[in-house]
C-alpha cells in the first residue's frame, strides 16, 4: 500500500506561482505514475496532469497546459506540481494520486489519493 503527503498549497495572487510537492512512502516499487487532480467548490474533481514514474513523460489538462509543470526526484519518491501564471479559476483543493498500471493512467483513474491541499488565488 503507498501512502501519499501533499503540501505547499497557500493563498497567492493572480500571476504568482506555487509549488506543490507529493512524497509517496510505502510500496512505491509499484507506482507506474503520479499525477495530480482538482476540485473547486461545487464542482467535480478534474484531472491536472500525469508524470509516467520512469520515463518522465507528462500530459496535462488543456485548462494547465503551458502554465503548470509536473516534474518527479525518483531518489525523494516526490512528485512536484509548478504552478506558474495562477489565475482565480485555478483556486481549488489539489490531489496528488498515483496510478499503479498503464490502463490506470490512461483511463485518469488512480488507486491511490493524498488527503489534499488547498490552493486559493486571489484576484
Amino acid at each position: 500500500q503507498v501512502q501519499l503527503v501533499e503540501s505547499g498549497g497557500g493563498l497567492v495572487q493572480a500571476g504568482g506561482s506555487l509549488r506543490l510537492p507529493c512524497t509517496a512512502s510505502g510500496r512505491t516499487f509499484s507506482n507506474y505514475a503520479m499525477g495530480w487532480f482538482r476540485q473547486a467548490p461545487g464542482k467535480e474533481r478534474e484531472f491536472v496532469g500525469t508524470i509516467i514514474w520512469n520515463t518522465g513523460n507528462t500530459m496535462y489538462a488543456d485548462a494547465v497546459k503551458g502554465r503548470f509543470t509536473i516534474s518527479r526526484d525518483s531518489d525523494k519518491n516526490t512528485e512536484y506540481l509548478q504552478m506558474n501564471s495562477l489565475k482565480p479559476e485555478d483556486t481549488a483543493v489539489y490531489y496528488c494520486a498515483v496510478y499503479e498500471n498503464l490502463r490506470g493512467a490512461l483511463t485518469k483513474t488512480p488507486g491511490t489519493w493524498g488527503q489534499g491541499t488547498q490552493v486559493t488565488v486571489s484576484s
